[in-house]
């Protein structure tokens, strides 16, 4: 599931080309990069018009895991219900997360707060916004010139590297 451009989603289906997993089909909640990922690569793929109607068309699946890959929506707990769902935020969650703490507002904070460190958390999904159970996280170093976007940067180096292979690991 993805709201953006779908570099996330691209790196997942280039991981598992060789493996025994596969994209099975992309879903946004609305018009993006994503929708273009997924024809470019011959996914199925749908947009988010309601969750009561999403559930029955992603059971049909029959998925191992839900993987939002820049999706910014909240999921309902009915969906939460249904199926195992991880998400990756762009921190060292607990810290810059929540409503609206995404992208290169996530950066901002974490530069203007003087941390030494950010990364990655990948974690699973529950019904408060970047609060589930953490899997993994991944740091690196915050540079006391750091930019927005050198910080953007390197946490992109972190999820293209890390969440494929955590995404792996659990389904192993």
């Amino acid at each position: 599931m993805a709201s953006g451009q779908g570099t996330n989603a691209q790196n997942i289906i280039n991981y598992f080309k060789e493996k025994d997993l596969s994209v099975e089909l992309i879903i946004t909640d609305k018009f993006c990069g994503a929708l273009n990922v997924a024809k470019e690569n011959g996914i199925d793929h749908t947009t988010l018009v309601s969750w009561s109607s999403l559930i029955p068309i992603v059971k049909s699946y029959n998925p191992d895991l839900v993987v939002l890959a820049g999706f910014l929506k909240m999921v309902p707990k009915e969906f939460l219900d249904e199926f195992k769902v991880i998400n990756i935020h762009p921190s060292l969650l607990p810290k810059f997360g929540g409503k609206g703490m995404w992208g290169l507002n996530v950066h901002k904070s974490v530069i203007e707060s003087s941390d030494k460190e950010s990364g990655i958390t990948i974690h699973w999904v529950n019904s408060e916004y970047d609060k589930g159970v953490i899997i993994n996280q991944y740091k690196c170093d915050v540079d006391v010139d750091e930019t927005v976007e050198s910080l953007q940067n390197k946490i992109k180096e972190l999820e293209m590297k890390y969440f494929p292979m955590t995404i792996s690991s659990i389904l192993s």
